[in-house]
């Protein structure tokens, strides 16, 4: 199924958008109160005193535009969820299986990322730091927020990672909670991230 849905992606975008829309409806109907329920305990939980994380709202998207924008080609040749104009962002915030995050310094962002989440009660997770504020523990409060969010609400959390990108690939190379599922094609993996006998990270 998750080949399927990979190969539909890439190479026929409007079965792609037909099935969001299907998608979309059905999570909305199924488990979208559900999330709505969770997701403000777990971003309030924070423990960052420099930073802030919050879900997007409508007014974020166009600083979610320059942030994207303002990446070097490097740091985004594996990071393609949507497409990075205004239009795509509205696309995706408007789609009700969709949560975009940000995190803020002040009133910069500092980093995006995201739940992409179906009604089969999978969801796949992304994220994404600018250069000038990694090593300082926002990617650990993403995984955070991220995973407790899907497996508070009952859903697998998932991803597709490039072996070719080194930078997720180290990143994760101590992440406690990865497992590899199975090889996909072109040198990307299937990984899933399990809860630890807390059920938390």
């Amino acid at each position: 199924m998750i080949r399927l849905l990979l190969y539909i992606k890439h190479n026929l975008p409007f079965l792609w958008r037909f099935a969001e829309k299907i998608n979309g409806t059905l999570f909305r109907l199924l488990y979208k109160n559900r999330f709505d329920k969770i997701i403000p305990g777990i971003v309030g939980a924070s423990s960052f005193t420099f930073y802030t994380v919050r879900q997007l709202c409508l007014h974020d998207l166009k600083s979610l535009e320059a942030f994207l924008g303002r990446q070097p080609g490097e740091r985004v040749t594996y990071f393609n969820p949507h497409g990075f104009d205004y239009r795509s962002l509205l696309a995706v915030y408007n789609n009700p299986g969709f949560f975009m995050f940000g995190v803020y310094k002040e009133y910069e962002m500092a980093g995006y990322f995201f739940l992409r989440c179906f009604w089969n009660r999978k969801c796949f997770v992304g994220r994404l730091i600018d250069q000038q504020y990694e090593g300082r523990g926002i990617g650990k409060e993403m995984n955070r927020v991220m995973y407790n969010t899907g497996w508070r609400a009952g859903f697998r959390v998932l991803s597709t990672i490039s072996r070719n990108n080194s930078l997720v690939m180290r990143s994760h190379a101590s992440n406690p909670c990865i497992v590899v599922l199975k090889e996909l094609k072109n040198n990307y993996i299937l990984v899933e991230f399990l809860p630890g006998e807390s059920g938390e990270l």
